[in-house]
């Protein structure tokens, strides 16, 4: 039998695309998700780690950026692919180098647009509805040392409708990143 691959998934907030990818994964002998890791003391990833039975560490904004004391637990857990779930940091270069081309983030927009520093969860949203834009989506992608510049893996598109609100906007996002980013972490990573 191989050995799985080993996953370690970073999440600043809710925790609800994490929770979705850890359970996608939890029967598969093939992709084990290890951990989850956070930038937020008081996010609710913690209590869904707690729930999934998956070990979830905190690291503050200062360590994350910094990047060693992290590096050094993904390398004792034996960390091969790390997943971005709604991490609002930028990774440092130091933990690039450490994965280069293992880093993959789901963004909720049709990159290149929409992107950016800034550009993040009910803003991108409220961006896409004050511009007019006829269809938004998910674009998954590498990390790279800039915000949302790394090369793509996957787009989904969904309609907008004139009448849709930003929240609208982001329920038909939500259902695209449920559904294929845990497809597509399954394709890259076997």
């Amino acid at each position: 039998m191989t050995t799985p691959v080993k996953v370690a998934i970073f999440a600043s907030g809710n925790g609800s695309n994490a929770e979705n990818i850890a359970n996608y994964f939890m029967n598969n002998n093939s992709i084990l998700i290890d951990s989850f890791y956070t930038n937020k003391a008081d996010a609710f990833v913690i209590e869904r780690a707690k729930n999934l039975g998956i070990h979830c560490s905190f690291y503050s904004n200062p360590d994350f950026r910094e990047g060693s004391s992290v590096i050094t637990e993904l390398k004792e857990r034996g960390i091969d692919f790390i997943i971005l779930a709604g991490f609002l940091l930028k990774i440092p270069m130091n933990i690039i180098k450490e994965f280069p081309n293992k880093i993959m983030n789901i963004h909720p927009a049709l990159l290149p647009k929409f992107g950016g520093k800034g550009m993040y969860g009910d803003r991108v949203h409220i961006a896409v509805k004050e511009a007019g834009g006829k269809e938004s989506g998910i674009t998954i992608h590498y990390v790279n040392e800039h915000f949302d510049e790394g090369k793509h893996i996957f787009q989904a598109k969904c309609e907008v409708l004139a009448a849709d609100s930003p929240d609208d906007i982001a329920e038909k996002v939500h259902k695209l990143e449920y559904k294929y980013y845990p497809e597509i972490i399954e394709k890259v990573l076997l």
